[in-house]
């Protein structure tokens, strides 16, 4: 299973996110070629490299006219699908902006079908959206995990006035995923770059065990005092693939919180790297019913989730320790269906029978797109699905 790690050293934005694909190996002139499939656009890219310090990045920019019309949100879901991209990558970037438009849409108290971008509708948001989307489908990409999320201070302007940093879109883009704030008086995340890591993340947190085969570096445009401005992007093959792996289970008896706040640690948990949350009815002391609140993760992850558990149950005292387990090789695949193209995660059985099944977060997605059963999708999928 290929992965990448995004090292969010000095921050995120969707120039330093194209420019670090870039570098790992995603060729310009294929990026060029998609970006011609989007109907409307007028720009040229450059491509060059800056040395931050004694490391050697890649430089991304998108030169466009400086007059450009406002674009609703409408427009460019309108601009995207009727684009010739290929299915996958015009889903990826259409999530992307779905989230833009919520997060817009929350902030200025509108509804997101009637949100008009402004900076994040310009040409140069648009192409680094669909180059995030181009870029993890060239290469191929299963799955992103990606560091804490460092989050500068200070006041920034806008057409809005000035606001503060984070701007308030970015923050609401990030609820619910690990960040960190920094002793930088300067934008370090963008709203599209926090889209694009909202969108495509799995994990924060701890970088996954993996093989390292690449690695790609995007620079920002801003410097610095004390940390390199840079975006790292660290591709290799997920060890949990392999036949046998270490895993360490977190577990806590809880007899007085209400059930309501359950669905919101298992969102952190999750958020965090843990691989399962699961819970058990137990009877506790005083013959009061409970539950066992537990967690399988990697070792390295035990602090981070630890804290998760303090912080948002009312337990006051965890058990962990280590466990084995193994595991079947898997791998994600694109099934094309008559609803779009659906991930399936296909299973290798000890014999070398395969068995597929559709992702449930993408069955969901493109059911509410398409507006079609949940249930449609699935079937439809395993249906086109070949072992």
């Amino acid at each position: 299973m290929k992965i990448v790690y995004g090292d969010l050293i000095g921050g995120a934005s969707g120039d330093m996110f194209a420019a670090a694909l870039l570098d790992l190996g995603l060729p310009l002139d294929a990026l060029k070629a998609e970006l011609k499939k989007i109907p409307g656009l007028k720009y040229r890219l450059e491509l060059g490299s800056k040395k931050i310090g004694a490391i050697r990045a890649a430089r991304f920019r998108v030169v466009a006219g400086r007059q450009e019309p406002e674009r609703s949100w409408a427009e460019i879901r309108r601009m995207l699908r009727q684009s010739a991209l290929e299915e996958p990558v015009k889903e990826s970037a259409l999530d992307i902006f779905e989230r833009l438009a919520a997060a817009e849409g929350k902030v200025h108290g509108v509804a997101p079908e009637r949100v008009h971008f402004h900076e994040v509708g310009a040409t140069d948001s648009i192409v680094d959206i669909v180059s995030a989307a181009v870029g993890s489908h060239h290469l191929k990409i299963d799955a992103f995990h990606f560091s804490r999320i460092p989050l500068g201070r200070g006041v920034t302007k806008s057409r809005h006035g000035a606001l503060p940093l984070p701007g308030p879109a970015t923050l609401e883009l990030l609820k619910g995923l690990r960040v960190q704030w920094v002793d930088l008086q300067a934008e370090t995340v963008t709203p599209t770059g926090a889209a694009i890591v909202a969108s495509l993340g799995k994990s924060f947190g701890a970088a996954p065990e993996m093989i390292v085969e690449k690695i790609g570096c995007g620079a920002g445009e801003k410097e610095f005092p004390d940390r390199p401005n840079l975006l790292r992007l660290v591709m290799g093959q997920d060890k949990a693939g392999s036949e046998h792996d270490e895993m360490l289970v977190i577990e806590t008896n809880i007899d007085d919180m209400s059930p309501e706040l359950y669905d919101y640690v298992f969102e952190r948990l999750f958020a965090a790297g843990a691989r399962d949350v699961f819970l058990t009815p137990v009877q506790m002391k005083k013959n009061r019913p409970g539950v066992l609140l537990r967690v399988i993760a990697a070792p390295g992850l035990r602090e981070n989730l630890t804290a998760i558990i303090f912080s948002e149950t009312s337990t006051i005292g965890v058990r962990y320790y280590p466990v084995h387990r193994s595991v079947l090789k898997r791998e994600i695949v694109r099934v094309k269906t008559k609803y779009g193209s659906v991930k399936v995660k296909v299973v290798e059985q000890p014999d070398g029978a395969r068995r597929g099944a559709p992702e449930y977060d993408d069955v969901r997605r493109i059911a509410a797109r398409k507006k079609v059963p949940l249930k449609a999708v699935y079937d439809e999928a395993l249906k086109n699905f070949t072992p």
